[in-house]
């Protein structure tokens, strides 16, 4: 059995990890955390989803001792404490918080040097598929398209735009042999003059429930493709973070993503 640790268990998608790991055959929850001081703390976290477990839910990182890895998706600030602490205990992590600066990205690089860690802005299968199709349609259909990536998700998303996005960008990017940093475009408004060959645009929808919807936009002169995924719920992504974690057991340390733990390098 797998001893998993879940961050942010009181949370959308900390619920959906608690309920994936306790449908699951080969993983056992070690420690559900929550923010110190909440009102949540000391309850069984197997209550938040009708299935009481005897691991309460607790403040301190302190509880994941012992866990074979944390699952952590909450916020930069949190996930880079979690990430001390695991660092420090020689645990591996599953890290799918968004919002991380260059600069916070940089200290996953460097505590990856101790341990094994897969960071991906987004765990599903499926959308980590479509990154490997948008390479391939990228330098398929080179500079002679303009790209636009439009996302949507709910409305208590505080990010934007989103990890998925910024990823896709990346992806598409680097198959043009283009900076991102320099050819992104973030909304428009006014007079914008005409659009620049080499720019890359991002457009963010925010409302209602809307689990996330990406499309990459490639529009040529006479034809546009189309690529899209949407999530229906936070269970394909849970699904994902589990496989990941698996990919981990007996890993060497290093960083990993999605691609990695798919087979799609």
């Amino acid at each position: 059995m797998i001893n998993v640790a879940i961050a942010g268990s009181s949370g959308r998608m900390g619920r959906s990890l608690l309920s994936a790991v306790f449908e699951s055959s080969d993983f056992r929850l070690h420690a559900a955390l929550g923010r110190m001081g909440g009102p949540l703390v000391g309850k069984d976290a197997g209550e938040l989803v009708g299935s009481p477990c005897g691991v309460p839910i607790s403040g301190e990182n302190g509880a994941v001792s012992g866990a074979d890895v944390l699952i952590d998706f909450t916020r930069p600030e949190a996930a880079l404490a979690h990430l001390e602490f695991c660092r420090k205990m020689k645990i591996s992590m599953v890290i799918g918080t968004t919002g991380f600066s260059q600069e916070e990205k940089a200290l996953l690089a460097d505590a990856s040097e101790d341990i094994a860690i897969v960071f991906a802005p987004n765990m599903s299968v499926g959308v980590n598929l479509a990154f490997k199709l948008l390479e391939i349609a990228a330098s398929v259909l080179g500079n002679d398209y303009d790209v636009e990536i439009i996302e949507a998700h709910h409305r208590h998303k505080v990010d934007a735009p989103s990890g998925t996005a910024l990823k896709m960008g990346e992806v598409v990017a680097e198959a043009l042999g283009r900076d991102l940093s320099e050819c992104a475009v973030y909304g428009r408004q006014g007079v914008t003059g005409e659009r620049h060959a080499s720019t890359i645009g991002f457009s963010t929808v925010r409302g209602g429930d809307i689990v996330g919807d990406h499309t990459v936009l490639f529009a040529g002169t006479g034809e546009r493709i189309e690529i899209t995924h949407k999530a229906e719920s936070r269970a394909t992504f849970a699904t994902g973070a589990l496989r990941a974690a698996r990919f981990l057991i007996g890993r060497d340390a290093g960083l990993y993503d999605m691609r990695d733990v798919l087979g799609l390098r």
